[in-house]
């Protein structure tokens, strides 16, 4: 595999990743919720840290920052458009940018919505991107700064990405995710068996990150907000794919 990806729980249900490029053995970590297990987990790989990036500023992503780079002076990558709110940046990158790990091309997403200046990082060649809380695995993000029209740009772009793409987002949320997307599907038999993975994972302690977008388009109702029979189902026929993401979106903060 051109790249390996060792997901790290931190807080309580944050997740940050590390991502080694296979053919120079550079490493990058994705945000930085706390250092501690962090720091556990490059040791007990034997790897080093060569780049820290960052997906928002929101606390539960950067808290640990301060900790990790005192313990690694890796250079941080951010968005541009949100420089003011994170931590000082090496590389400031927005839209359509690309920088490399290593051998590794990784592509930056706008995705803008749960705050404003979010970014995404895609790894093509290893059929992976790091959402943050943007598009999370079987959800989206709370509109914390953005609008429903912005997220639903937002995910839009990430449903372009090949259907194999890999995704990796900033929570363990996919059990309460799953139920709720049954409330607005129940009749979706992807669903219904993903639903029962997710239980059956969670309850061996295995994470959940990592579905494919494929996977994610077939049962997460956020990115389904386009389809006749979705709109349907909530009695919206007729409606604009970005007032039925609305409406989804209200339910799931109700839920």
């Amino acid at each position: 595999m051109p790249i390996e990806i060792l997901t790290i729980p931190c807080l309580s249900d944050n997740y940050a990743y590390a991502i080694q490029d296979s053919e120079t053995g550079e490493v990058a970590v994705v945000d930085a919720p706390e250092a501690a297990p962090i720091l556990r987990a490059l040791s007990f790989k034997g790897w080093g840290l060569n780049q820290i990036l960052l997906t928002h500023h929101h606390s539960d992503h950067i808290d640990g920052l301060d900790l990790l780079h005192q313990a690694v002076a890796a250079p941080i990558v951010g968005a541009r458009a949100d420089a003011n709110r994170l931590p000082a940046l090496e590389l400031a990158v927005g839209e359509g940018d690309a920088f490399a790990l290593g051998t590794q091309p990784v592509h930056i997403y706008d995705v803008s919505g749960h705050t404003k200046g979010h970014v995404a990082y895609y790894f093509p060649d290893g059929n992976a991107v790091f959402t943050g809380d943007s598009l999370m695995v079987m959800g989206c993000g709370r509109l914390f700064e953005g609008s429903a029209e912005l997220m639903w740009d937002s995910l839009s772009k990430l449903m372009e990405l090949p259907p194999e793409t890999r995704i990796y987002s900033g929570h363990e949320y996919t059990a309460s995710n799953a139920k709720f997307a049954l409330s607005i599907e129940p009749e979706n038999k992807a669903l219904i068996d993903r639903a029962r993975q997710i239980s059956e994972a969670r309850a061996r302690g295995d994470d959940t990150m990592g579905p494919t977008l494929a996977l994610e388009m077939a049962t997460n109702p956020f990115l389904r907000a386009a389809l006749p029979e979705v709109k349907a189902g909530l009695g919206m026929q007729g409606a604009s794919d970005v007032d039925v993401f609305a409406e989804i979106r209200r339910r799931k903060d109700n839920f």
